[in-house]
Formats: structure tokens, sequence, C-alpha cells
């Protein structure tokens, strides 16, 4: 092979385009790139795509089908029943509009039960969380048996609620009760607890702190034992107490957990029912409606007066109420707790905002 044909077949290797997984894209005559093939998919490939986007929704369906049937529906038909003069028997009505509301607002006896839901809400909501708090500490701490108290704690709320009023009803008895003996035994008189309206108040508080107390204390100590123990190991070695590392690390850790468990506890208070009627053997609030709740004075119109239409709307005024007063607790809530605990722990709302718009702007460059 002479140097001209070397040469001749070096070049010309040369000028082979490259092959394998480094060749460039193949240009167009006018020397743009060439489009690209469209790739189509499958009836398989499309399938797996529609699963994975569907099958979450799918997946959860179910209880918001079963929410729109026992949930939403009832609080639509209530709300029509709310503005109509009802019939239940035929189940047609007149429609009056806002007459129900203004009949329910101008009755003393309206007024009366608000007093008494309040009341008793106050006297029982605030003992109760203030003890939960205090049951989830101690059972946070290293003690034995943690198993059988944590049980302990939640004994109560397995009790049924009609048992429960049967045995405060007895306890708390006006002549013959134990709480009574208890207090003669001090020297302190008996008190009339079926009717003074503060004493009884004070009689229906005490079963509903009795069934709930455990249970929102098991709440907050979920909370507490999801809190790193390396920010209490920290704060001892900065020579922290243990008010200080309550009040600075563990607190402001619970915020999420304490509004969870004070609008649960608003909701439940405002709404309760079971105890006062269980409070003596007639259920209607007491001879002087010291104890009448309005869950008591809408079930009494409901059932007894059988005008739906009325209870309907007082329940509507009760959803109201409780709204407002679970925003109020809300707004409370988070100005009480702060949130110096959780600082560097996770980024703000803003943070995570502007981390997001840098990420989408690093993808589109």
């Amino acid at each position: 092979m002479t140097a001209t044909d070397t040469t001749t077949h070096g070049e010309g290797r040369s000028s082979a385009p490259p092959s394998g997984p480094q060749a460039a894209p193949s240009a167009s005559p006018s020397g743009a790139p060439a489009p690209r093939p469209v790739r189509v998919l499958s009836f398989s490939q499309r399938l797996s795509r529609w699963d994975l986007r569907l099958s979450p929704y799918l997946y959860i369906s179910p209880f918001f089908i079963l929410f729109a049937i026992v949930g939403l529906f009832p609080i639509a038909y209530t709300a029509v029943i709310s503005f109509m003069d009802w019939d239940q028997i035929r189940r047609s009505g007149e429609f009056i509009g806002f007459d129900q509301y203004v009949w329910i607002l101008t009755q003393p006896k309206f007024w009366i039960a608000l007093r008494n839901t309040f009341s008793i809400f106050l006297l029982s909501s605030v003992p109760q969380l203030i003890l939960a708090m205090f049951i989830a500490v101690m059972l946070d701490k290293h003690i034995r048996a943690k198993t059988f108290w944590r049980m302990s704690a939640l004994l109560p709320y397995v009790v049924a609620p009609v048992a429960v009023g049967l045995i405060f009803n007895a306890m708390f008895a006006d002549q013959s009760g134990v709480v009574n003996g208890w207090l003669g035994f001090f020297g302190i008189g008996p008190i009339p607890w079926h009717v003074e309206p503060f004493w009884s108040h004070v009689a229906i508080a005490s079963m509903v702190n009795y069934r709930w107390t455990g249970y929102n204390a098991l709440i907050l100590l979920a909370a507490m034992q999801a809190i790193p123990r390396d920010y209490y190991e920290a704060a001892t070695v900065d020579g922290a107490g243990t008010w200080r590392q309550f009040w600075s690390i563990t607190l402001p850790s619970l915020k999420p957990t304490l509004i969870f468990v004070i609008i649960t506890s608003t909701i439940g208070g405002l709404q309760i029912f079971d105890e006062p009627r269980m409070f003596d053997q007639f259920g209607r609030g007491g001879a002087g409606q010291q104890w009448l709740t309005i869950t008591l004075y809408l079930y009494d119109i409901g059932w007894g007066e059988w005008n739906f239409g009325r209870a309907a709307a007082m329940a509507w005024i009760l959803f109201l109420i409780i709204l407002a007063i679970g925003l109020v607790n809300l707004i409370v809530t988070r100005s009480l707790v702060r949130d110096e605990g959780a600082r560097g722990m996770r980024p703000s709302r803003a943070e995570r905002r502007a981390a997001l718009r840098a990420q989408r702007k690093e993808v589109a460059r």
C-alpha cells in the first residue's frame, strides 16, 4: 500500500460520522436539527399513567362519597327546613324565610340555655385541658408501668355516657349523695346540686372532665413523644430547668396538637347533651332550666313539640356559634403559644414558597 492510499484511507476514516452514544444529532439540509420522532404510547403505558394519577383519588373516594351521603346531604336538608314551616308527617312545608330564626332569638329560654351551655363549657374545658397537659407531662417521664398508667387514663373514655350520668347523678344527689357525705365529714354543709345553677354546672362539668381528660392527655402525650430528645439534652446542658424546657420546647412544639385539642373540646363542650340529660330522671334541664343546654332545648323543640323547622334553625345557630368560638380559639392559641421552640426545625411558609419559586426557575432555565 502506498502513502497516497494510506492518506486517502485515513481521510476516509476521519470524514466518517461518529457513531455510538456520543453521536451528534443529524441536521437538516438547512442546518437546523431534525425534529425528534413522536413517541407513541401503547395502551398499557397509558393505563399505567392513568393508574398513577387516578389511584390516589380512588383510594380516598369512599370517605368522601359516604360523607356526601350521611354528612353533606343532612346539612343541606336541615338548611332548607330551617327556612320553612315544616310538617314532618307530610314531608312538606311552607317557606317563611327567617321567621324561625327570629322566633328562637326572641325566646328567653334560648338565652338561658346559651348561658348554661357556655358556663358548663368553661367549667369543663379549661380545667380539662390543664389537667390533661399535667397528666401527659407525668406520663412522658421515666416511670414504671407506663402502659398500665396510659391505659388507666383512657378507661373513663370507654365507659358509656349514660352509665357515667347515672353514677354521677347518684354521687351528686342532694340528700343522700356521696359527695355531700364527704363534705359533711369535713364540716361543710350539703350543696343543692340539683337546685342551684352554678353547682349543677359544676356537677355536669365533672362528668365531662371524667370522660375526656384521659383522652386528651393521650393525644398530648403522643405529640410530646414526637419531640426530639436532643432539644431537652441541649437545654439541660445550657442550664435550663424543667419549667423553662416545658415553656420553651414542649409548649411551642405542641402548638398544632393544642389547636386540635382546643377546637375539638370547644365543639364537644358546646354540643353537650348526654350528661345534662342524665343528670335527673326527667331529662328536661331542671325544673327551672338550671342546666338546660342548647342541644337539650333543640331536642325538646324537635321531638317534644315536633317543630322540626325551629329545631333546624336552632341547629344552624349552634353551628354558627361553634364556628365563631372555634375561630376565636384558633387566633388566641396561635398568639399565646409561641414558635420559638420550633425555629430551625422547619422553614416558614414564606421560605418554602421562595424555595419553590427558585426551584421552578432553575428547572425552566
